[in-house]
């Protein structure tokens, strides 16, 4: 099966992962080694399991390491809010937002914020010896 790619601009459409919309407010981090060089809010405008287009705040450097955190937009087992973490490398940037291509990425749950007393808290056990 043969992917169609969209001519855009008069180029060939370049991507072969589908995207989807997701708009969700994402906070990003450029990294320079293990100190953080710049940090900054913006809005996902699209994502794929390649990479993702956000709004930023300023321009970019092209090449730099940066560490996306956002919100996801399903609960887990329609209770438990999650976090999307995504670690990769700025592949473009414009006044309009950055592309980052996507190295790896993993979900996170996130506290509710509030203690729910019906959920006991959990019990550290230790080994003797």
């Amino acid at each position: 099966m043969q992917m169609e790619h969209a001519i855009t601009n008069g180029e060939r459409e370049r991507r072969t992962k589908r995207r989807f919309q997701i708009e969700q407010e994402v906070r990003y981090k450029m990294l320079y080694g293990q100190r953080i060089a710049e940090t900054g809010v913006g809005k996902t405008m699209n994502i794929s399991s390649g990479g993702v287009w956000f709004s930023t705040e300023n321009m970019l450097t092209t090449g730099m390491p940066v560490e996306l955190s956002m919100t996801w937009p399903v609960l887990l087992n329609d209770s438990c809010p999650m976090k999307l973490m995504i670690y990769g490398c700025v592949v473009r940037s414009n006044e309009r937002g950055a592309a980052v291509a996507i190295e790896r990425y993993e979900f996170r749950t996130q506290g509710r914020g509030i203690h729910n007393p019906s959920i006991p808290a959990p019990i550290e056990f230790r080994l003797p010896g």
